[in-house]
């Protein structure tokens, strides 16, 4: 696991622009504390950090194939390349090193741009080809893996994290488009980044830069779902079997692994499996004092039951406070999931004891795991109501009083799915942002981003529309995010085996049917692992990362709440009146405002770290390094 950053000239460059790309990695030794790499041409710069998982020595980069020709920077793991290697071996290819590195360039040199379509992995690689002068960048299948870009007059810049762009951007923009998104989804929706002209590749897009023209994007992976018929016996047999072989392939290293478990059944399932494979497996969790707010209990029960150790840590509202603004720095763009803190604190945890973790995102997804997707069940009267009827009776809804049971049933029952649904997070409406935003202009409402997705499953299940509106949303804007960006502020590695190229394959056959049923969520994966995983958490609810937000803005973080507000230097893009009316209704109880709150908050933390510059960046780089010299003496 490791970060880069690449910078390609469209005019040859003297040897004093090294420096440039020197400062750029400098800015990323968390995501690769292990060595860092550099290669200088006259038309590319190539820097390295790499987290050393399989064999430090034969993965160094920026590594070379066929005797410079080409060269690569990548950061991710190919869990298939034992495979393609013995393959290229068979085809006359040879090999230097044991890495996955090099069997991406052997085969890249064999079919070019397709090497996509063979990798099974988490991957965001830059190859540069010395002969033809020519840039080819890809982005793995789902997102797992970050990709941030940047084109300019003078060629193109690529890096694992956007703040190494930023320290080669002399002036920035915010992007009102991106900040319009944000407040509707609480995170930027790629390929937009909050900052102008830096863009996110996006999942499944590769991307080709030939010496003096537009980098040109192209799509080679779309997630479709196109259910088959198949019996209960079957679904649960494959379901098994794909899930086996996924984690088994997703345990590959030279180093420990661990897991996270919390209460849910996904990261039960993963660590099920694993301990079967590894039978010394140890497991990491995390939770709050507030009552109702914990897994810890369900975890270590999990655990006792799965006979592996597992470390825990209950988080303070202090704490959580304090480590935000390095959290917003870390993720380059404000994310309000307030998941994001306990993620970062139970990476720290398993840090000091492995460098690779297993972990259950992307079930949820790809089988049907979120509540909301039983909601088209729920609504199915609606469908036999004639249109006429149906508009009177949402007309009728509109008038009714806010909190007034029945009122949101009948809404929701009466708006079209591609009206209603923009996926797991829905924080401000287009009404309320007009309130919000000083600077609101419609044109940048929500639909630009979630009407071309609901184009591509017009005549599909509203369950398989759902799920792929998150999975082009929520899960590459979200949770493949928060997940990414707060484990490598540890230098941990994370692995995700729900989200592999077979799992997917496997589960875009299953027909809505199987997912919602029974009055669960994910029937047919909870089938599947029934009498595998510990019966406790068999069926029970998704709660993910719960965390206490709507109390602690009620008390300990009411006048912290108000002074930000207060002295945030964002009058120019916030409706400040307007969030400390949302603060006072809150503390009132008059109604639950903490989800829309904490995204306005969020954005003023990152406003503060990355425009206003009120906290010491090099601090915190600083401080990782001390903190990577000290988990070097304890994992070994």
């Amino acid at each position: 696991m490791c970060g880069f950053v690449t910078y390609l000239f469209d005019m040859p460059q003297k040897y004093d622009q090294y420096n440039k790309i020197q400062e750029m990695n400098k800015m990323i030794p968390h995501r690769g504390p292990d060595q860092e790499g550099y290669m200088h041409g006259e038309h590319v710069q190539l820097g390295f950090s790499r987290l050393s998982i399989i064999d430090l020595e034969s993965g160094n980069q920026p590594l070379s194939y066929e005797d410079g020709r080409y060269w690569i920077v990548f950061n991710g793991e190919i869990y298939n390349y034992v495979e393609l290697r013995k393959e290229l071996l068979d085809k006359g290819k040879e090999f230097q090193t044991e890495s996955d590195t090099e069997v991406i360039l052997a085969l890249y040199s064999e079919v070019g741009a397709n090497v996509v379509q063979h990798l099974r992995g988490m991957f965001a690689f830059v190859i540069w080809d010395n002969v033809e002068k020519r840039a080819f960048a890809a982005r793995d299948h789902f997102g797992i893996k970050p990709l941030f870009y940047k084109e300019g007059s003078d060629g193109l810049m690529l890096a694992s994290e956007k703040k190494s762009l930023l320290t080669a951007t002399p002036q920035q923009q915010l992007s009102e488009q991106a900040l319009h998104h944000y407040m509707s989804f609480q995170y930027v929706p790629e390929p937009h980044s909050m900052t102008k002209d830096i863009y996110k590749l996006e999942p499944g897009h590769s991307l080709e830069k030939e010496l003096g023209q537009k980098a040109k994007i192209k799509q080679y992976f779309k997630p479709v779902f196109s259910p088959v018929n198949k019996s209960e016996f079957d679904w649960v047999k494959q379901i098994r079997e794909t899930l086996y072989d996924s984690v088994d392939k997703h345990m590959r290293s030279d180093v420990p692994v661990g897991a996270f478990l919390s209460g849910g059944i996904d990261s039960t399932i993963i660590a099920t499996i694993a301990k079967e494979l590894k039978p010394d497996l140890e497991t990491y969790s995390v939770g709050f004092e507030h009552n109702g707010y914990s897994e810890i209990d369900v975890a270590k029960e999990s655990a006792d039951k799965l006979n592996i150790k597992n470390y825990s840590k209950i988080i303070t509202a202090e704490e959580y406070q304090d480590a935000l603004p390095k959290i917003m720095w870390h993720m380059d763009d404000p994310l309000a999931d307030p998941a994001c803190v306990p993620l970062y604190f139970v990476a720290k945890e398993a840090s000091q004891r492995v460098k690779v973790v297993l972990s259950g995102e992307g079930a949820d997804e790809l089988f049907g795991g979120y509540n909301i997707y039983r909601e088209p069940q729920s609504l199915a009267f609606f469908q036999h109501v004639p249109d006429i009827l149906s508009k009177n009776v949402r007309r009728l809804a509109a008038i009714l009083p806010e909190g007034m049971k029945g009122k949101s049933f009948l809404e929701r029952g009466t708006t079209p799915l591609e009206e209603r649904y923009i996926g797991n997070a829905k924080m401000f409406s287009e009404v309320e942002k007009e309130q919000l935003l000083l600077m609101y202009k419609k044109q940048y409402s929500n639909d630009i981003i979630t009407k071309p997705i609901f184009q591509d499953t017009k005549n599909q299940h509203d369950v398989n529309r759902m799920q792929h509106l998150d999975m082009c949303t929520w899960l590459r804007g979200d949770i493949l995010v928060k997940a990414d960006k707060m484990t490598m502020a540890h230098s941990l590695e994370l692995r995700v085996p729900f989200l592999d190229k077979n799992v997917f394959e496997l589960a875009s056959l299953i027909p809505a049917e199987w997912k919602t049923t029974n009055g669960t969520t994910k029937y047919i994966l909870r089938k599947a692992f029934e009498g595998i995983v510990p019966d406790h958490v068999f069926m029970r609810k998704k709660l993910g990362f719960p965390v206490p937000m709507r109390h602690w803005l009620k008390n300990e973080w009411y006048d912290w709440a108000t002074t930000l507000i207060n002295e945030s230097e964002t009058d120019e893009y916030i409706n400040k009146n307007y969030v400390l009316k949302l603060l006072e209704e809150h503390s009132l109880n008059k109604a639950d405002r903490s989800r829309k709150l904490w995204t306005v908050l969020t954005f003023m933390i990152w406003h503060q770290v990355y425009v206003e510059g009120k906290y010491d960046s090099k601090q915190w780089l600083t401080e990782r390094k001390e903190e990577d010299q000290e988990i070097s003496k304890i994992v070994i």
